[in-house]
Formats: C-alpha cells, structure tokens, sequence
C-alpha cells in the first residue's frame, strides 16, 4: 500500500479499532479505575500505538507476500506497547504482582486481540482494505 492510501484507512481504521476496545476497558479493567480513566484508557492507549501499526511498520513490510510476518510484528508490539503504556500511567510499585494490576494488563491485550480478530474477519470477508 502506498502512504496515501495508509492515510486513508487510518481514520476509519483507528475509529473501529477503538470501537471495540473500549468495551473491552470499560467491562475488563479493575475498578480501581473509574469510568472516565477506563474510556481514556480506550483512546489514548489505541492512539499510541495504532500509527505505527498502520503507517509506519506497513512502509517495512511487503504487506502482499510477507502479511503474516507484518501482522505478527504489529500484533505482538501494540499489546506489549499498551500494557507498558498502561502500567507507565497508571501503575504503581504496591499494584505490581496485585491481581488488579494483572486484570488490567489482560483486560489491554484482550481488547488488543479482539479489535485484530475483528479486523481479520473483516479483511478476509474482503470488507476491509489493508
């Protein structure tokens, strides 16, 4: 895919990606978190990671012959960068090893799963263009 045509999907991309991430936040994460952490946590954790899955690593990777690669790489980088993210922010040295602090984590690479699962689904059904 050509820049221009990254800059096309990403808008839509981003708006979907977050679509179903954030009920994942809001029902998933502990609730040592309130609601308006928990939808930020849905935009600005997406927003971090989701251009350099969709406009930088794309430029890297022969998206046609070598997708598995790219979405390996992408798809192992944005659960890891937002659970870094997420713990950077709102982490603290009495949550490590809580089990909150571990819902949240698995509550951020959950929602990561299921935006990408959608996604496939949706590029193999030949509704989305990537």
């Amino acid at each position: 895919m050509t820049p221009q045509e990254l800059w096309r999907f990403f808008p839509v991309g981003y708006l979907l990606t977050i679509s179903i991430e954030i009920p994942i936040l809001l029902v998933g994460l502990s609730r040592r978190h309130s609601w308006m952490v928990r939808l930020f946590a849905g935009v600005w954790l997406t927003a971090c990671t989701y251009p350099i899955v969709v406009l930088v690593l794309p430029l890297y990777f022969d998206l046609e012959s070598h997708r598995p690669l790219y979405l390996a790489v992408a798809e192992t980088f944005a659960p890891v960068a937002e659970c870094t993210l997420f713990w950077a922010a709102f982490g603290s040295r009495q949550e490590w090893g809580r089990r909150s602090m571990a819902r949240d984590l698995l509550a951020v690479t959950l929602a990561n799963l299921a935006s990408f699962g959608v996604g496939e689904w949706l590029y193999r059904w030949g509704w989305l263009e990537t």
